[in-house]
């Protein structure tokens, strides 16, 4: 899960301009200032960029950071941490 983690971190910073400092696994997407569409686009981007079937319609700003990394990791059959 550390790598998937990481991965969100990294899509976040990059793609969302989120400032890395702000995002740790209990911050909500909400609290990181992304609005609906944001948080369904980080969706669509881990989807594509990890080939997992997220369901985006359970794309909430109340979710946390942790919670869409282990939704990813259990996509991706890996251990969580």
């Amino acid at each position: 899960m550390d790598r998937v983690y990481e991965h969100v971190v990294t899509v976040l910073s990059d793609k969302f301009e989120v400032p890395a400092e702000l995002i740790n696994p209990d911050v909500t997407l909400e609290e990181l200032e992304l609005d609906s569409l944001a948080v369904v686009e980080l969706y669509v981007t881990l989807q594509e960029e990890l080939a997992v079937p997220l369901d985006d319609s359970a794309a909430t700003g109340e979710l946390t950071v942790g919670q869409v990394a282990r939704s990813v990791a259990e996509l991706l059959d890996e251990p969580a941490a």
